[in-house]
């Protein structure tokens, strides 16, 4: 994806002074950053530790399936993988900020990716090749071995380590092998419909070793196994990066006050503007291709970003109401002791998010228009309702700036050349 850094730069001054009129009762009051850092980690536990039970769920609703390929068990296991999704999307207000989210991050929820890397695809629409990925169409799963520059991939037996092998190879991004959209690929297959209504439309058979449609369903049932047993190891990992005394703790736990403050804002910002409002939602609008949509397989995109908004609430507010909940001090808490006004414009800018994304969801859920519809060309209702979204967002992250600067801090948020230079995002197409 193409993403520039915007910095935000702000005058350094005293660290959180108070808002003018403010007296010594409500400094008192204010929390300390010490204690909004250690919820802040808290939070952070509470959701990667729920996203693991899912993910585990969704593992075990994998067995079932290739213990009985049928629709119904095909079915029950796209149930658990949505499910799954909820609360990892309310992680990713923990990206950007936090480099060792950020660098893990591609293991798990790495998009849009080149599935034809992974298995068949339908030519007439996806092609057999394509100049800036030598892996476009290699099939993994059809083939045993794989040529990865000079090197050669052995893939006789589809695990954990060939897999993961794949992300990034040779360089390319969008070569991803492994996490929840690579899991999504193999449950739904393509979505075939473009911008008319309909998901992928994957048969249970092509996991039935009785009855294989589509060749190879040894091979697919070991990328599925490996693909939901990988999700489980690296979530497992960031669990324990964010205990008491893992690494992303002891990592913020290095900076100062600022710094752990910046931290905060620098994810929410950041998933805000370039990467939710830009990447995922205005560039699929320009150029009216359902490929730029999140979860393009399943028709799940409305939902992964209504939670991505849920999560950024939770974290701004130091309060998680998923399966395990958390609650405790937070910097919406110190912004509204320290700069009122700004405190309140994000608070504003975050309930007409949620209302907009909201408002996205509820037509999806309805059945009346899939997230994919609303992109195509022509669609002027559909459009809208995307870029209303779009809007508050960015509004959003603009509010946060707000915060930032009446606070003294500074941070770094990621762009997105779909926001900062549209017309030449469209003229590329």
């Amino acid at each position: 994806m193409s993403k520039k850094a915007v910095v935000l730069a702000f005058a350094t001054g005293l660290l959180l002074a108070a808002a003018p009129g403010a007296n010594s009762v409500a400094l008192a009051a204010s929390p300390a950053v010490k204690d909004i850092i250690t919820n802040y980690g808290n939070v952070a536990e509470a959701m990667y530790s729920d996203a693991l039970v899912k993910a585990q769920e969704l593992d075990k609703a994998v067995d079932a399936f290739l213990a009985a390929p049928s629709t119904s068990t095909l079915q029950a296991a796209r149930d658990a993988w949505k499910a799954s999704r909820v609360p990892y999307m309310q992680t990713e207000g923990y990206r950007f900020g936090n480099k060792i989210v950020d660098d893990w991050e591609g293991n798990v929820n790495s998009w849009p990716l080149d599935e034809g890397l992974i298995d068949y695809v339908d030519k007439a629409s996806y092609g057999d090749a394509r100049a800036e990925n030598p892996l476009y169409a290699a099939n993994i799963i059809a083939n045993k071995q794989l040529r990865l520059g000079a090197k050669t991939l052995d893939a006789s037996k589809i695990t954990k380590d060939v897999i993961a092998q794949l992300n990034s190879a040779m360089e390319v991004e969008a070569n991803v092998g492994t996490g929840y959209h690579a899991i999504e690929f193999l449950l739904w297959g393509q979505d075939l419909h473009g911008t008319n209504p309909g998901a992928g439309e994957r048969p249970a058979t092509d996991y039935d070793l009785k009855n294989c449609t589509n060749g190879n369903c040894d091979r697919r049932r070991d990328y599925l196994k490996a693909a939901t047993s990988l999700l489980i190891d690296d979530l497992t990992t960031m669990v324990n990066n964010w205990k008491p005394d893992g690494a992303a703790r002891q990592a913020l736990a290095k900076e100062d006050d600022k710094g752990q403050l910046s931290t905060i804002l620098t994810g929410l910002g950041s998933l805000s503007y370039g990467e939710l409002a830009g990447e995922r939602m205005k560039l699929g609008v320009l150029l009216h291709d359902p490929e730029e949509e999140h979860d393009c397989f399943s028709d799940n995109t409305h939902n992964s970003h209504y939670n991505d908004q849920v999560g950024m609430m939770a974290i701004w507010n130091g309060k998680y109401d998923g399966p395990t909940k958390v609650g405790g001090a937070s910097i919406a808490e110190l912004a509204r002791e320290k700069a009122p006004e700004a405190a309140k414009r994000v608070d504003d800018a975050m309930n007409t998010t949620l209302a907009k994304l909201k408002a996205i969801k509820d037509k999806a859920d309805s059945g009346e228009m899939a997230y994919d519809q609303m992109l195509a060309a022509g669609n002027d209702a559909g459009n809208k309702l995307v870029l209303d979204g779009v809007d508050a967002l960015v509004a959003q992250a603009r509010a946060i700036e707000a915060v930032v600067a009446a606070l003294n801090l500074k941070i770094t948020v990621e762009g997105s050349d779909s926001l900062d230079k549209p017309d030449e995002v469209a003229k590329a197409k």
